[in-house]
């Protein structure tokens, strides 16, 4: 199902915008930043739609950091009232999206998350296993690089393939080049999220539908799969790998993507899961 031609408009109604300052500000209204922009409030939502409305609209230069916790990370954080455009598109898109995607993508969705994922783990390990009494697989990866890898052109074709209003393309673009990049997005905003969610849906439809991996969660770029057989794993693995290099530009991190023997423990968003076999 496509979206509307003409869906541009809802972005920038004054409901929308006032929707999406609520939910920029949500667990940060002490912030000096949020404050500020409150103080004048009408003023700035009104600002916003003008320029959304004319296409004058262009986002403010990132302000990076780093964040050890204890993992490196490189954090690129968006203008409040950026963040406001952000959820105001989101918004408006995002439904038409996740209504598509498998049951068992689990970031960054309403009733998903890490919990959910171990749960489904858990039931797909004892039906591999068979409750535990025989052998079974893991292929545990993820993505190199990801969100510094993720390739605009891309991801703007497979947004064309529901949105068909031009000029929400050209926000997204507008989004999507801010700091001049040409790939790759911002750790910590909205869009970046769910933009990485959409681009590996990709590969979720490929495992799911050609493939028809029974047990596969993916979690971000973090993803299993789960098998009696080492040998299908190890195959699925070069197919997997061919097809995101083909399609998304992007590759398996080669250190930390193997098939795993099960009972042996696995490492899975921060848990350690363990299927001990009852002989």
């Amino acid at each position: 199902m496509e979206t509307s031609t003409i869906l541009y408009p809802q972005i920038y109604d004054y409901d929308n915008l006032i929707l999406a300052w609520q939910n920029a500000k949500r667990g940060k209204t002490k912030r000096r930043y949020v404050k500020r922009f409150q103080r004048d409030l009408r003023e700035n939502l009104i600002k916003l739609q003008e320029e959304l409305t004319h296409q004058t609209y262009q986002p403010c230069e990132l302000k990076t950091f780093t964040l050890r916790d204890p993992k490196t990370r490189k954090i690129s954080k968006s203008a409040f009232r950026d963040r406001v455009v952000h959820h105001a598109l989101c918004n408006i898109i995002v439904y038409t999206f996740q209504k598509g995607f498998i049951y068992d993508s689990h970031a960054n969705q309403i009733g998903k998350g890490t919990l959910k994922a171990l749960e489904r783990f858990d039931v797909f390990k004892r039906k591999v296993s068979k409750n535990n009494t025989r052998e079974a697989y893991v292929l545990k990866a993820d993505i190199k690089h990801y969100f510094e890898e993720i390739d605009h052109q891309i991801l703007i074709g497979i947004l064309r393939k529901k949105i068909k209003d031009e000029k929400i393309i050209w926000l997204i673009e507008r989004i999507l080049s801010v700091n001049h990049r040409i790939k790759g997005m911002p750790l910590g905003n909205l869009t970046s999220q769910f933009f990485a969610n959409l681009y590996l849906n990709e590969l979720d439809v490929f495992v799911k539908h050609k493939l028809k991996a029974k047990y596969y969660i993916r979690y971000v770029d973090d993803f299993v799969i789960l098998h009696e057989s080492k040998e299908q794993l190890g195959k699925w693995k070069q197919e997997i790998n061919t097809f995101l290099d083909e399609r998304l530009k992007i590759e398996l991190h080669p250190s930390k993507s193997n098939v795993l023997r099960l009972n042996s423990g696995i490492n899975f968003l921060g848990f350690r899961v363990f299927s001990i076999i009852n002989l």
